[in-house]
């Protein structure tokens, strides 16, 4: 299995439990690792032979943006959900980061990994 990667995508929005996290759009940080079979892309130099990470990027930046979740952890499985039914993948490793959501840590967070890794 290849691996086609994402690595701080950047996304402000609404994630939270608290009153005050409701209010206003917070940034989370994706990293995420998709297994995929690159082999056909590299023969034929298309991109309809590939996972396109420009079009997984942009459709989850829509779909985080849009989000209101207040755990993280519901956020993160809802898109890998969408990766792996709207893109095919079968294999993801997903970290999700919330910025500042604890004093004194930089980083707060989980990962989760969804299907087989073959």
């Amino acid at each position: 299995m290849d691996i086609i990667f994402l690595r701080e995508l950047k996304i402000d929005t609404i994630v939270g439990i608290y009153e005050w996290e409701r209010r206003m759009p917070q940034t989370v940080i994706f990293d995420l690792e998709m297994g995929t079979d690159i082999a056909k892309a590299a023969a034929s130099d298309n991109i309809d032979d590939t996972l396109n990470y420009k079009a997984v990027a942009k459709r989850i930046i829509g779909f985080v943006g849009d989000s209101e979740f207040q755990l993280v952890e519901t956020l993160a499985e809802r898109v890998a959900e969408l990766i792996q039914t709207e893109f095919g993948v079968a294999w993801l490793k997903l970290t999700l980061n919330k910025v500042g959501a604890v004093r004194g840590s930089r980083d707060v967070g989980i990962i989760i990994e969804r299907g087989t890794r073959t």
